[in-house]
């Protein structure tokens, strides 16, 4: 579930009305055409803002969809159209927070995890939600969802990782299903004009409520025009609202707007892979990224200035052929950006633009390769960033290297022959020991190692 640009939730709230958790119960569920109706005479009908007074404008019980009994025979097949979970392996999103890029890899983790809600387990999916502002990690979380027998999909909590200068800041936003409070709803079955529903439903902690503007839009996706999709208005604790869009084979599809924050699918796999080999013009440009990436490691701004020169031919050559809006977008600006800073001979600046280029680099090649190859790939992309930073005695920096390599790590492990993987483990927990600690330059000597166990399991 996308939670920036606009999270809302936070300890303020708890101030504002920190009895509410206690008196919820796990019976306010949602409609189901197999479930029993039930209400939660509990849930307060007025919630008070967020650093305010009076209620939220919140809607009016007949609009609600989300005030029955789900029924969950089969919840980790999620394979509502407008929100296909279990059959998306991974969603890149793009956009801007706060003035700075914002990225995210949303990828579905193997297995299911137990919940226990309203008396029963419900075995549901768990989405990785890794996002990085300006290149650097800032929030983690582990989202469960399932889907219910009449097909909508539902939100079962979320672990949360708040990151700042590398390192986890606060769990602010975790909250858990059946521990404290109800599932909520996240996608009705066929939603209409004015449906309402509480997409996080524990006023004190996390609380959204979503109305339906519009249904049976169009939009333009990655790879074309989408049909069916829609669009809802989000009330945030703060009484403040923002327009989300669902649509079909994508999920949440945006949030925010072009004009300030804004969260955005770049493209999703399955929905937007293309089967057949690299195409040439991207292997080219894949070779000059790699190339540049390398001169600006080493500070050596003359090759560095040649190689982001060929970058550039590249990158034309192979965008002339057409690519997502947003990719393209994305990748002319961290293109332009790192030739800009080479020229500069800005050597911080330059070192997270090259960062951001191999990360544009392998979004691109995840419509032609499979989600774990590119995964793995990633993996070496942060073992070479955190030699980088450990260079350059960058503490922040190398830690929060090493936390994306070890989130990436979690997506790849289990499909790596476990004596390997436990070799990489202990390397990582030795890097971690040394990042933990500030010692840039136990690490700077640890990485050729794992750069090697690394290059070992990259896909042939």
């Amino acid at each position: 579930m996308l939670r920036h640009p606009l999270r809302q939730d936070s300890a303020a709230a708890l101030l504002t009305i920190g009895t509410a958790v206690a008196v919820m119960t796990a019976g306010c569920a949602g409609s189901s055409s197999q479930s029993t109706p039930t209400r939660n005479a509990t849930v307060p009908s007025c919630i008070t803002p967020e650093g305010g007074k009076g209620c939220l404008p919140l809607a009016k019980d007949a609009q609600r969809v989300d005030l029955g009994r789900p029924v969950f025979s089969h919840p980790a097949s999620v394979t509502n159209p407008l929100n296909p979970l279990g059959k998306l392996d991974q969603v890149i999103y793009g956009g801007q927070v706060d003035g700075k890029p914002w990225r995210t890899e949303f990828t579905r983790l193997g297995g299911t995890k137990p919940v226990t809600w309203d008396g029963r387990t419900v075995e549901t999916v768990v989405m990785q939600y890794l996002a990085f502002s300006d290149g650097r990690i800032d929030e983690v979380a582990l989202d469960r969802f399932g889907q219910a027998d009449d097909g909508s999909v539902w939100y079962f909590g979320e672990d949360v990782f708040n990151y700042a200068d590398g390192v986890v800041k606060d769990h602010e936003g975790t909250w858990l299903a059946g521990r404290h409070g109800p599932a909520a709803m996240i996608t009705p079955t066929r939603p209409k004009v004015g449906d309402a529903y509480r997409s996080e439903n524990i006023p004190g902690l996390v609380f959204e409520e979503v109305t339906v503007k519009n249904v049976g839009q169009r939009v333009t996706g990655p790879s074309g025009r989408v049909e069916g999709a829609y669009t809802a208005s989000e009330l945030h604790m703060d009484g403040q609202r923002e327009d989300k869009i669902f649509a079909p084979g994508y999920g949440e599809f945006s949030t925010g707007s072009p004009n300030g924050d804004l969260e955005e699918v770049t493209l999703a796999i399955p929905t937007d892979a293309h089967p057949g080999p690299l195409p040439a013009k991207l292997a080219a440009f894949s070779a000059a990224v790699g190339k540049t990436f390398d001169a600006v490691g080493t500070g050596d701004w003359t090759r560095a200035a040649a190689a982001s020169q060929t970058l550039k031919r590249a990158w034309a050559a192979y965008r002339s052929d057409g690519l997502p809006d947003l990719l393209e977008k994305q990748t002319n600006r961290d293109v332009g950006l790192l030739t800009g800073t080479i020229a500069a001979r800005d050597g911080g600046r330059a070192q997270q633009a090259a960062l951001r280029i191999a990360q544009d680099n392998l979004d691109l090649q995840v419509r032609h390769r499979p989600v774990q190859a590119i995964d793995s790939a990633r993996l070496i992309l942060w073992a070479r960033q955190i030699g980088i930073d450990a260079a350059a005695a960058g503490a922040g920096s190398v830690a929060g290297d090493v936390a994306s390599l070890k989130w990436t790590w979690d997506r790849v492990r289990p499909t790596v022959d476990q004596t390997r993987a436990a070799g990489i483990d202990t390397q990582l927990s030795d890097l971690q020991q040394a990042a933990d600690a500030k010692d840039t330059k136990t690490t700077a000597k640890a990485t050729p190692a794992l750069l090697t166990a690394l290059t070992a399991i990259q896909p042939r």
